[in-house]
């Protein structure tokens, strides 16, 4: 079903050289780094040795599947930062790298000695970036920062539902997706001005902040209006019809007119071509007013017809509707499979693993699959060894447990993950 590919660990990136060191756990750090390491940077995740990513215990049916998807192409070192020696490994590592990201509360990283003007004075030109629930600054910052709760203050989740019931959480961790995206971007710009000015920045990327950012100009509207948006299900503030519809069938789909003439076309489609110059659906400020009346033809208009006729109907007649799909569905339509959206791995526990495909798609510089997710200190004695660690050092490290190094790990990530 899926596009079966190979992991391919010789192909490089344009992000090829550069070194990131990720010290962020669960997801908003690790989508930042998977979209640099997707693109060829060699993307260090440091663990403890007693306290692995935690998004390892993310499992489904006893199987990690959110790490093997959001930690591909990445290393794992495991080491104590607690003990002076595996502090000292770090250090080495900050002055080589390019990038250090980190998530834990604000206060944290300057009580393990490594404030940002430490390690910048370990490493001038380094990019470090600090992802928080609610930034390094302000009368939040301490507080516990996980993306449901931002979802909850940023508004977010008084947008999704309906007015008689409870607000709605998105059932994904949207939020720190959403945050990790962001962070790569500015990432990017860093590494960027560093290029144009050869000095390293502080990079304050908070929850809140980037999940405000999806409610466009809510705050504004609020003020020039007074009014609270309506929690009004998959209805929109800005435009009428909009809605998801249920077919005679029992499929769902998704239509949008956006635009007077895709209205217009779409009443006449339905044969309510007099619905064009009703002065309740005339224009639409007149059709949000109206936004039940207005949406009642389509619906009966769609209930009486199957999925099928509903899609051709609406693509002859150039109406924006599409079906809505479950995952089943998703991974099975045509324009998915020919685009290779989704993916066929190789795992070692599972024997194949279906992920998302790079993200986005570049003609000139493309990114690769390369590796699958480590397993917990898989690279240890790697990188010990280029840091220029001899190995009767790296044994007697081990012995300390001052890092994780398992003998042996397999290169193709089946080492416990």
């Amino acid at each position: 079903m899926f596009a079966s590919r190979p992991f391919t660990p010789d192909e490089t990136g344009p992000l090829t050289g550069l070194k990131v060191l990720d010290l962020s756990r669960l997801v908003a750090g690790n989508m930042l780094s998977l979209q640099l390491a997707d693109f060829g940077a060699d993307v260090l995740k440091i663990e403890g040795v007693a306290n692995a990513d935690p998004l390892r215990d993310w499992t489904v049916e006893g199987q990690p599947l959110f790490w093997k998807v959001y930690c591909r192409n990445k290393r794992s070192l495991a080491v104590d930062l607690r003990q002076p020696d595996g502090m000292g490994i770090l250090k080495r590592l900050i002055a080589e790298a390019d990038v250090f990201i980190e998530n834990f509360r604000p206060g944290t990283l300057e009580k393990m000695g490594l404030a940002p003007d430490a390690l910048l004075a370990l490493n001038p030109r380094l990019v470090v970036v600090r992802i928080s629930g609610y930034g390094q600054t302000g009368p939040y910052r301490s507080m516990p920062g996980y993306g449901t709760l931002v979802e909850g203050l940023s508004g977010l989740a008084t947008r999704l539902g309906f007015e008689d019931r409870p607000p709605i959480l998105p059932p994904l961790a949207l939020s720190d997706l959403v945050c990790g995206i962001y962070g790569a971007y500015a990432t990017m710009v860093a590494l960027q001005a560093r290029t144009a000015e050869g000095g390293g920045q502080v990079v304050d990327l908070s929850l809140l902040e980037t999940t405000m950012t999806l409610l466009g100009p809510q705050a504004e509207t609020y003020r020039q209006t007074g009014r609270l948006p309506r929690r009004d299900g998959s209805r929109s503030e800005i435009a009428s019809p909009r809605n998801v519809f249920r077919t005679l069938d029992g499929r769902w789909v998704s239509l949008s007119a956006p635009m007077q003439s895709m209205v217009e076309r779409l009443f006449r489609t339905i044969g309510r071509a007099d619905m064009i110059e009703d002065p309740r659906f005339a224009t639409g400020a007149a059709r949000l007013r109206n936004a039940e009346a207005c949406e009642a033809p389509v619906a009966e208009f769609i209930a009486a017809r199957d999925l099928g006729t509903v899609l051709a109907l609406f693509k002859a007649a150039d109406v924006t509707v599409a079906p809505v799909y479950d995952v089943d569905q998703v991974v099975t339509d045509p324009h998915v499979l020919e685009r290779e959206a989704v993916v066929d791995l190789p795992d070692a526990d599972l024997g194949r693993i279906a992920m998302h495909n790079v993200v986005p798609r570049l003609s000139g510089t493309a990114g690769s699959l390369r590796t699958p997710a480590p397993g917990h200190g898989e690279h240890s004695r790697e990188v010990l060894a280029d840091l220029g660690f001899a190995d009767a050092e790296i044994d007697r490290l081990a012995g300390d447990g001052v890092i994780l190094a398992p003998r042996g790990a397999a290169s193709d990530g089946a080492a416990a993950q």
